[in-house]
C-alpha cells in the first residue's frame, strides 16, 4: 500500500491528517505546495481547491474527515471513533463543529493579520520542504496572496474583529467537551484530531496564545501538537478588536 498526503505547511487541517497517519503507524509519503498555489494544483490533482488530500494506491481521497474515514478503515486501531453509538455520535458532533465552524474561523484571523504583517509568515515555514522565503519577498508577494487567500476564506475587516471576539465563547465550547469527555482521552480521536490544531495554529500568534493557552482546550492543544509552524509576536493583533479576557 502507497499512501502519498499532500498538504500545505502549518496547515490546521493538513496537520489533522498527517497526526492521524502517525497514529496509526501507517508509512506515507508527503508532497507540499506553498500557498496560495496549492488551489490550482489540488483543483487539478483532485477536482477541490483544498488541503489536505490523499492517494491510497490510485485511490484519491479529499477533506480531513474524509481521510480520517478512510484510516479507520486501512487500520481499525487505534481508532478514531468510539465503539459505541452515543459516544461516537458526540465525538462526530465536535468533529463536525472543529471542521465547519472552528477551522474556517482560523483561516479568517490568520490571513487579515499576515496581510497587515507579511513579516509574520517567515516563521510559519519551520519544517517545510519547500525552501524558505526572505522577508523582503515575503513583502513583496504578501498583498496578492494575503488577497486570494482572504477572498477564498471569505475573510473581510468585518469578519476579523468579529471572529477574534467570539474566540472565549469558541473556547468555552471545547472546554465542555473536555470536561464531559468527549474530547481529551489518552488516545487522540477523530474530534481531538479536527479540533486542536487549529487551537495550536491559533496559539502561535502572541496576541491569542494567552487567552488560550492555560484553559483545558489549551493544554489539550499542546499535549496532541506539542510542536508547531509558527511564532508571530504579541502586538501585531489590533488591541481592540482582542477578547477582553485576553
Amino acid at each position: 500500500m502507497n499512501v502519498t498526503l499532500y498538504v500545505v505547511n502549518g496547515s490546521h487541517p493538513c496537520a489533522t491528517a498527517e497526526r492521524a497517519l502517525q497514529l496509526k503507524g501507517i508509512p506515507y509519503k508527503l508532497v507540499e505546495f506553498p500557498p496560495p498555489m496549492h488551489m490550482a494544483a489540488m483543483k487539478l490533482l483532485f477536482g477541490k481547491r483544498t488541503v489536505p488530500a490523499m492517494k491510497v494506491d490510485d485511490e484519491k481521497i479529499s477533506g480531513s474527515r474524509a481521510i480520517l474515514r478512510r484510516l479507520d478503515e486501512l487500520q481499525p486501531e487505534p481508532a478514531l471513533l468510539p465503539a459505541d453509538d452515543a459516544a461516537r455520535a458526540k465525538v462526530e458532533e465536535a468533529e463536525a463543529w472543529g471542521d465547519d465552524v472552528l477551522q474556517p474561523l482560523v483561516r479568517r484571523v490568520l490571513w487579515p493579520t499576515f496581510k497587515a504583517h507579511p513579516e509574520a509568515m517567515a516563521t510559519y515555514s519551520e519544517g517545510s520542504k519547500l525552501p524558505p522565503i526572505p522577508v523582503p519577498v515575503l513583502k513583496l508577494i504578501a498583498p496578492v496572496a494575503t488577497r486570494i487567500e482572504m477572498k477564498a476564506n471569505e475573510a473581510s475587516p468585518d469578519t476579523y474583529p468579529a471572529d477574534l471576539r467570539t474566540l472565549p465563547e469558541l473556547l468555552d465550547r471545547v472546554d465542555a467537551w473536555i470536561a464531559d469527555g468527549t474530547l481529551g482521552g489518552e488516545t487522540p480521536n477523530a474530534a481531538d484530531l479536527q479540533i486542536t490544531p487549529s487551537l495550536r495554529l491559533l496559539m502561535t500568534l502572541g496576541d491569542l496564545r494567552p487567552l488560550i493557552e492555560a484553559r483545558p482546550a489549551g493544554q489539550l492543544a499542546l499535549r496532541v501538537f506539542p510542536d508547531f509552524p509558527g511564532d508571530a509576536p504579541a502586538g501585531i493583533i489590533p488591541a481592540e478588536y482582542l477578547p477582553a479576557a485576553a
